[in-house]
């Protein structure tokens, strides 16, 4: 199993979106200031989450996120 995620900023205007197979230890991660990306703008809250069975199927999900569009959406839920 493989997640698409989106985290945000709890102090400032900023959305993180990454993929993993391991959701805990990763939002651990980010919230504890190992990822050296999104470090400064901790802590964070996950806002969204889509599971995919497949790697390829969650890395498209991801770009999409990622883009002008997918970012659009995801503000839209805050």
């Amino acid at each position: 199993m493989f997640f698409v995620y989106a985290i945000s900023s709890s102090t400032r205007k900023y959305i993180y979106v990454g993929l993993t197979s391991d959701l805990d230890e990763r939002i651990h991660r980010h919230n504890s200031g190992y990822e050296k990306t999104t470090k400064p703008y901790s802590p964070f809250d996950l806002i969204y989450v889509k599971q995919f069975e497949t790697r390829i199927e969650a890395r498209q999900y991801e770009k999409y996120l990622k883009s002008t569009s997918g970012k659009r959406f995801l503000y839209s839920l805050l």
